[in-house]
């Protein structure tokens, strides 16, 4: 069971050593030596976990992703009004934001390159399908605007991503108060 503890701990290294690194400085910046050097393990070693740099920023991500929205959707209910289900949601990845800078900063440069494979990035995109389902739903009930998914998450849930780096840049405080009138600004951008 040592072996086992071990092994699992120096996965979570690389994984952690991927994020701060590419956090850091980008991913062509960060090579697989200072990943392995961060992770305090050999640089053979993270050929046992993964076949190359690749995989393992796709792993990453998605290992990421899980974590996202498994706690944005935690308390999420589908039988709730379209506009509740979506403040729920926008105000759980607003407080991921917040509290995981380090998880949210690595999903946006990973949404914002195309060093993701496709198909890690369609199996991203699954994780968040019960806010899909949710704009599905409101568009049908005529409340959301009958546009794209992706117009909509660039419009409703990518700002989040902006207010959070001028927050860790010292530039803005997202207070309660704020946090509502940005909720209030995604809300009015998708609602009919």
């Amino acid at each position: 069971m040592a072996k086992l503890q071990k092994s699992i701990d120096k996965r979570n290294a690389l994984i952690k050593a991927t994020i701060e690194l590419v956090n850091n400085n980008g991913f062509h910046a960060t090579p697989m030596s200072k990943i392995a050097k961060m992770a305090n393990v050999s640089p053979a070693t993270i050929y046992l976990y993964f076949e190359n740099k690749q995989d393992l920023v796709n792993q990453t991500y998605l290992e990421v992703k899980t974590k996202y929205t498994d706690f944005v959707f935690n308390t999420y209910d589908e039988n709730t009004s379209v506009k509740t289900g979506f403040e729920l949601i926008w105000k759980r990845i607003a407080e991921f934001n917040i509290n995981e800078c380090e998880y949210s900063f690595f999903l946006t440069q990973c949404n914002n390159t195309p060093i993701i494979d496709e198909p890690s990035r369609q199996e991203g995109i699954r994780h968040l399908q019960p806010l899909l389902d949710l704009w599905e739903r409101g568009k049908d009930e005529g409340v959301i605007k009958p546009i794209s998914d992706y117009i909509l998450y660039a419009y409703s849930i990518n700002p989040i991503s902006s207010l959070m780096m001028a927050q860790k840049l010292g530039q803005f405080q997202l207070t309660k108060a704020n946090t509502e009138e940005a909720f209030l600004t995604a809300w009015d951008s998708i609602k009919l």
